[in-house]
């Protein structure tokens, strides 16, 4: 009788852990996609301070997506990002590996908002390309990063490097035609 009342305990310790890990789990996978979603409220501020007054006057390619569709874009991309960075954070959060694939994630998620504070804060689009170009390659080490840790994280991110690849081309497009 007292030895299974002793598994009996040790049973519902276990089902409390394992409920602390689960909460644990999800307030990181909300933490991450706040942190993200967050790196694109800062950029959109820039961003939309300067769309009415000097982006709509720019000489724009005729593949430029409208600004709705764009924004939307974002916030879908900013959400596979949070993911892909919970999904290596939760692997092992101390790991050499892990702290340096975090690292380039952050550096680029700088790079991102950097990216919006030149090309609409500071209205250089010339300043922009330098940007997104350092910010491509950013992206493409994080990937590889990403990879050898979990492969979805890594290819979370994929979708990211192609809308930042017709971003940089859309960037190219508008110092062309507004030189």
């Amino acid at each position: 009788m007292r030895l299974y009342r002793i598994e009996q305990i040790q049973t519902i310790k276990k089902f409390e852990n394992s409920k602390k890990t689960v909460y644990m789990q999800i307030w990181k996978l909300v933490l991450c996609i706040a942190i993200c979603q967050g790196a694109g409220l800062i950029g959109s501020w820039f961003t939309s301070a300067a769309i009415p007054n000097w982006y709509e006057t720019l000489v724009k390619p005729p593949f430029t997506p409208p600004g709705w569709f764009i924004g939307l874009v974002w916030v879908v991309l900013y959400t596979l990002m949070g993911i892909a960075l919970y999904l290596v954070w939760r692997k092992n959060g101390i790991e050499v590996g892990v702290i340096a694939a975090m690292v380039f994630f952050f550096v680029q998620l700088a790079l991102n908002i950097l990216w919006s504070i030149v090309f609409f804060g500071f209205r250089y689009p010339l300043g922009g390309i330098y940007t997104i170009v350092v910010l491509w390659i950013f992206i493409v080490i994080t990937i590889i990063k990403f990879f050898p840790i979990d492969r979805v994280a890594g290819y979370l991110l994929v979708p990211y490097l192609i809308w930042v690849s017709f971003a940089s081309v859309l960037n190219a497009y508008i110092v062309r035609l507004n030189t």
